[in-house]
């Protein structure tokens, strides 16, 4: 029993090594790619090799190209994405998980169902939209980034609220009572009960929005095209790609800085975000 335990326990990290060199290739690639010149890259050398390392892409991408434009559009997108996200998805989780009302479990379901559309069959739509209100009301959102903040949250309420559905159907249900009983509304239950208990599923709510906004290149490419409006996926592919000459240096160095900030989250909060995730099905 123990040998067969232990052959267990070895296929598992054989396996566990193939899927982390699996994944852990393409940003190992990036990185030594992005510390080759011009010349060794396009020598077409060894590809996992570097003759004579150089940081000469990452200094050109930050001083011959808008790298920091983009990075700064991201940020402050990303940021007031997250915000909006909590703002409706928090009130709108609660009420649908708590305040039962005639519909409300089939209107929980449609919120989730609304997030499997396709990105792509709702351009037409919000086109029409952001030229309505220009003709009308003489806003003009396409090729400025706050479109991209109104377009966002379409794509991240409704899973955001879905995690936190679950989440706060998780919470004893004792607690609302003993509220109840202590003459708290309902906002208080919110805002004294529900909010600091279910901070996992909430942060877990914040990074799948952050993640969604920093990782966006579909609708920044539809809707914006001055590169001061430019984020960061977008920015590296339209401004380094020129014609058929790709600057594979500055292309890789950029990828991987602007992988950055969503690793860095997921490092620091991954156990928040498996708890947020997990709650509702362990628990519901």
């Amino acid at each position: 029993m123990q040998r067969s335990r232990r052959w267990a326990l070895l296929w598992s990290y054989f396996f566990l090594v193939l899927f982390a060199i699996f994944f852990l290739m393409p940003p190992i690639y990036m990185l030594i790619t992005s510390l080759k010149d011009s010349g060794e890259i396009s020598a077409v050398t060894n590809p996992w090799w570097v003759n004579r390392p150089t940081f000469d892409n990452y200094v050109a991408l930050f001083r011959s190209s808008d790298y920091l434009t983009f990075f700064r559009n991201s940020s402050v997108i990303a940021v007031i994405v997250v915000i909006v996200t909590m703002l409706i998805s928090i009130p709108a989780a609660f009420s649908l998980s708590r305040m039962k009302f005639w519909g409300s479990t089939t209107l929980a379901t449609g919120v989730f169902l609304t997030y499997l559309v396709p990105d792509t069959l709702l351009f037409i739509p919000l086109f029409k939209i952001f030229a309505f209100l220009n003709q009308t009301m003489g806003i003009e959102l396409i090729n400025h980034w706050w479109a991209l903040i109104i377009i966002y949250p379409t794509l991240t309420v409704p899973f955001a609220t879905w995690i936190l559905i679950a989440y706060f159907a998780s919470i004893p249900k004792e607690l609302d009572e003993a509220a109840l009983i202590d003459g708290a509304g309902y906002f208080q239950m919110l805002t004294k009960i529900f909010i600091p208990v279910a901070i996992p599923g909430i942060i877990a709510a914040m990074i799948f929005a952050f993640t969604v906004a920093w990782s966006q290149f579909l609708y920044p490419l539809a809707f914006t095209t001055s590169t001061d409006q430019l984020v960061l996926p977008v920015g590296i592919v339209t401004t380094l790609i020129k014609g058929d000459v790709y600057n594979w240096g500055q292309i890789m160095a950029g990828a991987l800085l602007g992988a950055a900030p969503p690793l860095v989250i997921y490092a620091f909060l991954m156990d928040y975000y498996i708890a947020g995730l997990t709650a509702g099905a362990t628990k519901g």
